[in-house]
This record gives C-alpha cells, sequence and structure tokens, in this order.
C-alpha cells in the first residue's frame, strides 16, 4: 500500500470462533512528508487540579485534552478534529489522538501528561446450555430472579442482528428510568429487550446502524440476554426452545469490531459511553495477550466501570492449553474459560474393519449415502501441507474420504477436500487437542474426531491396501457424563501480570454453543429465526454476563466483587458423573484451567458468605506490583502516593481464592488474612474444612465462624508454610481449598501454591 506501513494482526476467524496466533501492534501509519509516520495513540494524563473546570463537562475536558496536541495545530479546528479520535471522560482520564512519534515526545514535556502507547488491535475470542446449568423456566434462580428483568448487559462486539426473534421484547418491561442511551438503528428496530446500539468503528461515533456483519456479536448477546425462541436449531440439530441467561434482561450493543479485530480505543470509547449510558454488566468477548494492567485498555476501562458499581465479564483467551497463555487478567475483571455441554451432535466414523469413532459435525446430510468408500490420508507422502488439506494442496480425490490434520481452519480443510473431488472428511486431532473436539457447519459431510481416533484411523489405512470408511450421521445425543469438560483451546493461567490472583477465575459453555445468527448458516431456513453453533471462551463470557445479571437482579446491593465471590465460591469442580471434571486428554484438568471451577448459577445465587472488594481496596495491591503512583493513576483516575497508602502482596487481597508462590526462604512462611460477609441467614455458623496443597503447611484462625447479623463481617488469618523439598520434585505446583461449611452453605476458596523448581 502506497506510502502506508501496517504490522498487521494475523488471527483465523471461523463463525465466530477466534484464534489467535500471534498479536503484534497494528497501526495505519499516514506519511508527512515522507519523513514521520503518523498513527493513533492512546493518551493518559491527569485531570488539571489547578483547572478543576475543566472537568465539569464534557466540552470542558475536551478542551483540556486538546491542549495536549501540538502547538502548530491546537488553535486550528480544521486541523484538529481529525487528529481527535475519541476523548474519555468516565472510564478513564485520558483520548485517542493520530500523532507522530516526535509530537508524542514532545507531549511528555506537558504537565499532566501520564504516558501513551500506540493503539493496539485486539481478537475476538471466539439451546441448550441454560438447561445444563439448571436455569428451568419458573423455577429456582430463574424465578427468583425474575429472568434478569431490570438489568442492563452492554455487549462490546460485532454489532447486532436486530429483528431476530431472540431479541423480541415479549415480556420485557420498558427500561429503568437510569437509561440514557441511544439507538441508532432506524425507525423501531430498538425495543424494550434492544435498548442500545451504537457504532464506534473507524474511530469515532459514527452514527450509522450497528449491523452485525460477522455474526459474533448477534450470537454472544443472544447467550446472554436472547428471548424464549421455540424451534431453535441449526442444521435441523439441538432442536428446542432457545433463551439466553437472562431472558428478560435489556441488551445495548456497542460496535467496536469488524472480521479485522477490535481497536483499543474504539473499546475505551465504547466502555465511556456504556458507563455513562447506565448499564449494570458488561460483557466482552475480546481481548490481546498480557500487558501492564495500566497499558491495558480493557483493564482501564473495567476498572472506571467497577468503580460505578458495574460488573465486567471478559473471555479468557483461546490460546489454550498452553500455560500463561491468558488474556484479560485483571482481578476486578472475571475472566472466564471455556468448556463443554453434555450434548453433541453425533458423526461417526466407520471403517472397513468396523471399528467406530465417534465425533461430531453440526452438518449432517440426510442424504448421505452410508456405503463403505475409499479412505486415503495425504499425508503419507509426508507433505505437511497435504496432511492439514490446506489451500491447493489436494488434487484427484473423486469419491474419497479424505482423513485431514486439525488445526487451524477446519471448515477450509473440508473446502478444499471438496475442490479436489472428495466425497467427505474425517477431521483429526493435534496431540495437542487430544480428545477436544468441535462441531462445525461442513461444506460436505465430515466429522471431527479425537487424536487417539486419528492414531487408530491413520494405523488401519497403513494395514490394508484398501481401505475404506464411511460416515454414519446420528444427530443430537444428550447425555455426556463427563461433562463439563475444559476445552483444550480455552486459555490457561497463571496469570504473568499478577501472578498472586488465580487466573480464570470460573469456566462455563463454550463449546458447540446453539445461538442467535444473522443469516441462515444452512440456506434453508425460513423466516429470521436463524441459529448457529459456535465455539471459543467468546461463547462461555456471555453466559457469566447473563447470571452476573440474573445475580444483580435477585442481589441489587451486591457489588460486582460480591457477585463475582458468588459465582466463585459455589463453583463445581465435579463433573455430572460424580468424578473430577477433565481437561482434553480426559484426565483431571488442573486449577489453571479450571479456577474456581465450573458455574452453578442455582448456588451463586445463595452463596452464604461473600468475599467483598472495594474500588479503593485495589490501591494497595497495585503498590504492591511495584507500579508507579502515575501509573496506578491511570487505572484509578486518583491521585496516589503509595509511600503513604502502603503496598501489599497481591496474595492478601480479599480475593476468593488463593494463588501464593514459594520460591525462597524468606517466601517459605506467608501470612494473610480474608474477610467474609454474611449474606446468607442471620445467625449462622460456619467450621472450617481443610484440604492442605502437598508439600505446603497450612494454619487457619478461627476455625469457626459464628454470624448474628445479615451483612456481618468476620476476619480470618491464614498461614502458609512451604515445605524444604517442596518443587525439588520438579512438580511446579501443588492445589488444595479452604471450604466453609454451615448447615446450608458451603463456601469454597480453591488454593494453588506454586514452587520454584530451580
Amino acid at each position: 500500500m502506497e506510502n502506508k506501513k501496517c504490522v498487521m494482526l494475523q488471527i483465523i476467524y471461523l463463525l465466530g470462533f477466534s484464534v489467535m496466533f500471534y498479536l503484534s501492534v497494528a497501526v495505519a501509519a499516514e506519511t508527512d512528508e515522507g519523513k514521520s509516520s503518523m498513527q493513533t495513540y492512546i493518551v493518559w494524563v491527569k485531570r488539571p487540579v489547578q483547572n478543576l473546570f475543566f472537568a465539569k463537562s464534557h466540552e470542558d475536558l475536551e478542551s483540556w485534552y486538546q491542549t495536549f496536541l501540538p502547538d502548530t495545530i491546537a488553535n486550528s479546528n480544521e486541523l484538529t478534529k481529525p487528529r481527535m479520535v475519541h476523548t474519555y471522560r468516565n472510564v478513564a482520564t485520558g483520548f485517542a489522538a493520530k500523532l507522530t512519534p516526535e509530537e508524542v515526545k514532545a507531549m511528555e514535556q506537558k504537565e499532566g501528561f501520564v504516558s501513551a502507547h500506540p493503539e493496539r488491535i485486539l481478537p475476538l475470542h471466539t439451546t441448550h446450555s441454560p438447561n445444563f446449568l439448571g436455569l428451568q423456566q419458573g423455577l429456582g434462580v430463574w424465578k427468583g430472579a425474575n429472568y434478569g428483568e431490570g438489568v442492563i448487559i452492554g455487549v462490546l462486539d460485532t454489532g447486532i442482528g436486530p429483528d431476530h426473534p431472540s431479541f423480541s421484547d415479549e415480556g420485557v418491561p420498558p427500561p429503568p428510568a437510569k437509561w440514557k442511551g441511544k439507538c441508532d438503528f432506524n425507525g423501531t428496530v430498538c425495543n424494550n429487550k434492544l435498548i442500545g446500539a451504537r457504532n464506534f468503528q473507524s474511530g469515532k461515533t459514527t452514527g450509522g446502524p450497528p449491523v452485525d456483519d460477522e455474526g459474533h456479536g448477534t450470537h454472544t448477546s443472544s447467550t446472554a440476554a436472547g428471548n424464549f425462541v421455540k424451534g431453535a436449531n441449526a442444521f435441523g440439530m439441538a432442536n428446542g426452545t432457545a433463551a439466553g441467561m437472562a431472558p428478560y434482561a435489556h441488551l445495548a450493543m456497542y460496535k467496536i469490531c469488524s472480521e479485522d479485530g477490535c481497536t483499543e480505543g474504539d473499546i475505551v470509547a465504547a466502555l465511556d459511553t456504556a458507563v455513562e449510558d447506565g448499564v449494570d454488566v458488561l460483557s466482552l468477548s475480546l481481548g490481546g495477550p498480557s500487558f501492564p494492567f495500566y497499558e491495558d485498555g480493557i483493564a482501564v476501562g473495567a476498572f472506571g466501570a467497577i468503580q460505578k458499581g458495574i460488573f465486567v465479564s471478559c473471555s479468557a483467551g483461546n490460546s489454550g492449553p498452553s500455560y500463561e497463555s491468558l488474556s484479560n487478567e485483571a482481578p476486578w475483571i472475571l475472566t472466564v474459560g471455556a468448556s463443554t455441554i453434555d450434548r453433541s451432535i453425533r458423526a461417526t466414523a466407520l471403517l472397513g474393519d468396523h471399528g467406530e469413532f465417534d465425533g461430531v459435525s453440526l452438518f449432517q446430510p440426510k442424504d448421505f449415502n452410508s456405503t463403505l468408500l475409499p479412505l486415503v490420508y495425504p499425508g503419507a507422502n509426508g507433505n505437511p501441507s497435504s496432511a492439514l488439506c490446506s489451500p491447493g494442496s489436494l488434487e484427484n480425490l473423486e469419491g474419497k474420504i479424505v482423513v485431514c490434520e486439525g488445526g487451524r481452519g477446519r471448515v477450509a480443510k473440508g473446502e478444499e477436500v471438496k475442490r479436489a473431488g472428495g466425497a467427505a472428511m474425517i477431521l483429526v486431532n493435534q496431540a495437542i487437542d487430544g480428545y477436544s473436539v468441535l462441531a462445525d457447519a461442513h461444506v460436505l459431510p465430515a466429522t471431527h474426531v479425537s487424536y487417539q481416533a486419528g492414531l487408530n484411523i491413520k494405523a488401519f489405512i497403513n494395514s490394508t491396501s484398501t481401505p475404506t470408511a464411511t460416515i454414519l450421521f446420528k444427530g443430537t445425543v444428550i447425555g455426556d457424563p463427563l461433562a463439563p469438560k475444559v476445552a483444550s483451546f480455552s486459555s490457561r493461567g497463571p496469570s504473568i501480570r499478577s501472578p498472586g490472583i488465580l487466573k480464570p477465575d470460573i469456566i462455563g459453555p463454550g463449546v458447540s454453543i446453539l445461538a442467535a445468527w444473522p443469516v441462515s448458516v444452512d440456506n434453508g431456513t425460513e423466516g429470521k429465526a436463524t441459529f448457529n453453533m459456535v465455539s471459543g471462551t467468546s461463547m462461555s463470557c456471555p453466559h457469566l454476563s447473563g447470571i452476573a445479571a440474573l445475580l444483580k437482579s435477585s442481589h441489587p446491593d451486591w457489588s460486582p466483587a460480591a457477585i463475582k465471590s458468588a459465582i466463585m465460591t459455589t463453583a463445581e469442580v465435579e463433573n455430572l458423573a460424580g468424578s473430577a471434571i477433565v481437561d482434553q486428554t480426559l484426565f483431571p484438568a488442573d486449577i489453571f484451567a479450571l479456577g474456581a471451577g465450573h458455574v452453578n448459577p442455582s448456588k451463586a445465587n445463595d452463596p452464604g458468605l461473600i468475599y467483598d472488594i472495594q474500588p479503593e481496596d485495589y490501591i494497595p495491591y497495585l503498590c504492591g506490583l511495584n507500579y508507579t503512583d502515575e501509573q496506578i493513576h491511570v487505572i484509578t483516575q486518583q491521585t496516589v502516593n503509595c509511600s503513604q497508602v502502603g503496598a501489599v502482596p497481591e496474595a492478601q487481597l480479599n480475593y476468593p481464592t488463593f494463588s501464593i508462590k514459594t520460591g525462597s526462604s524468606e517466601t517459605r512462611t506467608q501470612y494473610y488474612t480474608r474477610t467474609v460477609t454474611n449474606v446468607g441467614p442471620a445467625n449462622s455458623t460456619y467450621e472450617l474444612a481443610l484440604v492442605v496443597p502437598p508439600k505446603v503447611g497450612m494454619s487457619v484462625n478461627p476455625q469457626v465462624l459464628t454470624f448474628t447479623e445479615v451483612n456481618q463481617k468476620i476476619t480470618y488469618h491464614v498461614e502458609f508454610n512451604a515445605h524444604d523439598d517442596a518443587g525439588k520434585d520438579g512438580v511446579p505446583f501443588a492445589e488444595g481449598y479452604l471450604r466453609w461449611v454451615s448447615d446450608k452453605h458451603s463456601v469454597t476458596t480453591r488454593i494453588v501454591a506454586t514452587f520454584s523448581t530451580q
């Protein structure tokens, strides 16, 4: 591109399921007379103490921001307006502007300047799940929370298909009087369900309708708060009544993403507007790699939201199963990993030797002849491209069933097989993905099977000169006793930026999730009730956003931290069979995959005790991360003096889990406190149940908590003592839990102790 440089974010985006290869700073640069490049920067500044009138209105604050622009253009409206991309006034103090590196360098000398960095582009992290989570019409938490009535969920995504029946306002009351948002759709498209719709793409509030051209935003919105829709299905599969987690909650869409990703400046601008509009819950199914919180636009904006009592739920990312692969690590964010539900869309590979291997596929052709066909593995020639069925790698496969190695671009592999004349595809996992399979809308008869099944199928091919196979399409099957399983793609902890906080926080349904889609995926659905099945932590995040809305409706006085605590301390660590939740290996998932465990909405609605955190409680924690006063100001918008406030270790934050690290004799013994608040019966007694992590000694005092009032607080003390041989056997961490048990409640704090293996 002439006179332009571009370092592009590379992702694969398939039907809303996004897998991030890597993220680099992505900026569109314009050349100024061939000498210096201009790009969008996020600039953080201080509010002027001596000129407080600047903060009285948006116009005054914008005038203050414009004083930071280069002197040569600061007084020129024609030049200034194109330079200023966004101004922030609620969740952050700063702006996004088009600047050259030289101009940013000069800006550093101005009083009130804190920091600036080039805008990043972040990727998206891309029904039966209400029943799987125990949500039933007229019963339990749905009934108790009035299906989320009166709660407003703001979704930051790719837009929305507003005429989908999932966004009907049947049964939904008008929004609360506090709502100040706008609808950028024409006419009467918005209603009591979809109460707001804004478009923040291209560096400004466009005013154009936030139409969903990708499908991702429609899917996530309906997962969080879609209304009841009977007869929902995709390709005739998973037929039933679809509903979001909070079907009578209100929705507001803030379009910030396209197929190319989501720009950081737009994200912060949408968060800023959503807070002013009056949302109660924010849902962001997107994110990038780990950055310090003061350089992370989502972390900064989310802190501004929780200061206003707004709950923030974010996807953990799709970079698993590698450790330290998380997005959205800040402790004031609920970080959500992905798991399976107990439904599969079964497609079984039947081999010529009668071996059968169950897999999945959303596309279930009724006219596929189950006659045995020649079976081939293109990778047998040693060509990696052929093994992966990469575009242009296959030829002369007429009438054959083709085995393709899994990985990125699952549907695209089927397209290549079809182009080469193949009759069907068996997609086999690579070793890293184990038994984690995904139901996709393939373009030809196909099944996705496990790594072990793939080994067996390839062994069969090598055992005979005339291998044959077919695929048996068995439709919707419900009742997997191993559900929920952690998905292989779900990003894992520990947190890079704050290892003293256990992340992810929670897991929820994120594999083969049926939800609204703006267009028909099978070209056969009549009307507007079009659905699709998609996988990713993008799908698990809105499940938790909707559940948070239910809890907010039931407990309007609860803080974001209280809601988060209720979700985490009541989470499940056992599957439907009553054994430990497993991961893609079918062995028990570890704590860095599970976090606190799998969400249980009914229990979360009545947790007994909560671990509360107020926004100011994060300041000593941030000081303990060795952030400077100015860096903490970026996050909190407050003047902070860590030398006066004092710093605390990360694990001292009143978090619902413990993550401790021992690496030297000085850290072998550690002391912490936790404070619990009684939100159960006034007269309650809780006794301690303790499972101590191996290689660690623990003591808790007191061991009995006796409450006589609702909202009464009690503090307990915990001592950890790592054994001298901890980590010497090469085992890097150990797990346990601390549980307070009454006659009605069980409140669990999961524990991980990380050892130095040096």
